[in-house]
């Protein structure tokens, strides 16, 4: 178990390194190695002036030029001091204790970006939840008012078929008023003919009354010897 968290550590560190040893620039980055003071010299060889006594392990210089011959290299520190100093004491990435602190520092932030991952995920899935509870309130909402809905539709049809036979029925209670209003004007006409033929049979009657009295008046008396 230690091995293999320690291979872990190892390929996170060189993973952490190459994205780290990425240069900023076009110029070629260089580190003093571990547990070493190089001296920067004036000129490529041991000869030349000293110009700084000794630059720590870990100090990030940037490559000027390069003399083949002596196998020295031009550099230039961070401070914008310039030098020579043989290759054998430069690497091409930082060393194992700024790799360290590197990889210390993502793997902090790493852990914060899973926490705060963690956090979101668990506030997707509380608003998943609230989502879903909304989500069945309100199909319940949508069902009721669907009934609701049916329910009024049968009433709006069952009050346009009453409207409907309303107004039939008062069409046909304009028809019967109509048909009565003619009965009833017929059956005065009928009542005013019946009166005037009794009374013209009336009138014919005292006509003939009277006729029939001076007829029997006008005949001639017998006498009471004949």
């Amino acid at each position: 178990m230690i091995l293999k968290t320690k291979d872990c550590l190892i390929t996170l560190l060189m993973l952490i390194a190459a994205t780290v040893a990425a240069p900023a620039s076009a110029a070629e980055s260089a580190w003093i190695s571990d547990n070493l003071t190089v001296p920067l010299r004036s000129g490529p060889t041991t000869g030349h002036r000293i110009l700084h006594r000794g630059l720590p392990s870990g100090t990030q210089l940037t490559i000027l030029s390069r003399d083949a011959d002596s196998d020295f290299v031009q550099i230039r520190t961070s401070r914008g001091t310039e030098g020579w100093l043989p290759s054998q004491y430069l690497v091409s990435q930082p060393i194992a204790r700024d790799q360290l602190v590197v990889a210390n520092r993502k793997v902090a932030e790493l852990n914060k970006t899973v926490e705060r991952q963690r956090q979101q995920l668990s506030s997707l899935n509380q608003g998943k939840s609230e989502a879903d509870s909304s989500n069945t309130s309100l199909q319940r909402q949508v069902a009721s008012l669907e009934q609701e809905l049916a329910e009024i539709t049968r009433i709006s049809a069952s009050a346009l078929e009453l409207s409907e036979s309303n107004l039939e029925l008062k069409e046909l209670n304009a028809r019967l008023r109509a048909e009565v209003d003619d009965l009833v004007s017929n059956l005065n006409l009928l009542e005013a003919n019946a009166e005037q033929r009794w009374l013209m049979i009336g009138g014919g009657l005292v006509l003939v009354g009277l006729a029939l009295g001076f007829a029997i008046k006008s005949r001639p008396r017998r006498s009471a010897w004949n």
